[in-house]
């Protein structure tokens, strides 16, 4: 029996006022779901990012705007993520905009960076969260973390040098690479006089290591957090504290570095003990040193470049993972003033 052909019929061009559109169509139910997000906020944060409307049609979405194409190519993205059993988040959303929208390099370096948003090849696993690095400068950072004995991390404020150098020390301890994690940061304001604060001498320098404890409290239980620091497995301290330590078989991390002198940088990288890691971090930006002092981080920068083991990584206004109106106000900075950025 002869099948029948289907008839075709030819449509007349749509008007030229009419909205452009592209279709994708998603097989599985459930994923489009979970992409769409509670509420359908996940696309409203897509269309708000890009300027598009998007509207579902069962088990497809119809996106309409200029920005269609990259909408579509986050979509698609977001998609592949939630088929591997990831979770979508806010701040998913907004690093696969960003790198599906970047205008650095050729297109095949930007699929690249999609295809690592993807693959989620750098997991770091703590107790409480599993974190990824969500844009190129961060998976390289990342690397860095857990291939040097010694890394800098150096950028802007939100980019995410901290936060992934902490989930790191945590993995590295509860996989029982190292036997401690040590914080560390100068006890320095930030341009205001806080006068003489209360208390014993925790209750004074607290303050200045509360982005700390917020870290590690996002990676480890409170009880198991309060036990750790308890039992000295973990310590935040300020700078001038590593004074005389040598610290062996620890993870350290020295947070907001640009504030640390010449002399206490040198005294810091010299703690270094065996079957240690060392992580510095900090803004060239942001220095509150006295005028006339130089920053002990650039100073570093200066002396140590080029010394094997020893790994340099930078970020941009490009990485930061904060909300996005961040990055548009550090971009504007440093165009009104050049020199913030070097």
């Amino acid at each position: 029996m002869l099948e029948t052909p289907l008839a075709t019929t030819t449509l007349p061009p749509p008007p030229a006022d009419a909205p452009l559109e592209r279709v994708l169509e998603f097989p599985e139910n459930r994923l489009l779901i979970e992409l769409c997000g509670e509420f359908d906020r996940n696309i409203a944060q897509i269309e708000h990012l890009l300027d598009v409307q998007i509207v579902r049609r069962g088990n497809a979405l119809a996106v309409h705007g200029g920005a269609r194409d990259d909408a579509a190519k986050a979509l698609e993205t977001l998609y592949k993520r939630a088929e591997s059993g990831r979770s979508i988040e806010p701040g998913d959303i907004d690093a696969v905009v960003r790198l599906g929208n970047s205008d650095e390099g050729t297109g095949a370096r930007d699929g690249d960076q999609m295809e690592m948003f993807q693959t989620g090849d750098l997991e770091i696993k703590t107790r409480k969260k599993t974190v990824e690095p969500r844009t190129k400068a961060q998976q390289e950072y990342v690397k860095a973390l857990f291939t040097h004995e010694l890394a800098f991390g150096i950028g802007p404020a939100g980019t995410g040098k901290t936060y992934l150098a902490v989930a790191v020390a945590v993995n590295q301890m509860i996989n029982g690479h190292v036997d401690r994690i040590i914080l560390s940061r100068p006890a320095v304001e930030a341009g205001e006089k806080l006068g003489y604060l209360p208390g014993d001498m925790k209750d004074k320098v607290d303050p200045y290591m509360q982005p700390l404890y917020d870290a590690l409290n996002d990676f480890l239980p409170g009880k198991q957090l309060a036990k750790l620091i308890e039992e000295k497995r973990i310590e935040i301290a300020p700078l001038a504290f590593m004074r005389g330590r040598t610290l062996s078989n620890a993870y350290v991390v020295l947070d907001e570095a640009q504030n640390a002198t010449g002399m206490q940088m040198k005294m810091f990288l010299t703690r270094l003990g065996q079957g240690s890691r060392m992580v510095i971090t900090g803004d060239r930006s942001q220095v509150d040193l006295p005028r006339g002092v130089t920053s002990g981080l650039r100073e570093a920068e200066r002396i140590l470049e080029g010394i094997k083991g020893i790994s340099f990584n930078y970020f941009t206004a490009k990485d930061v993972v904060r909300h996005p109106m961040v990055a548009k106000i550090i971009e504007a900075y440093d165009a009104d003033d050049p020199a913030a950025r070097g």
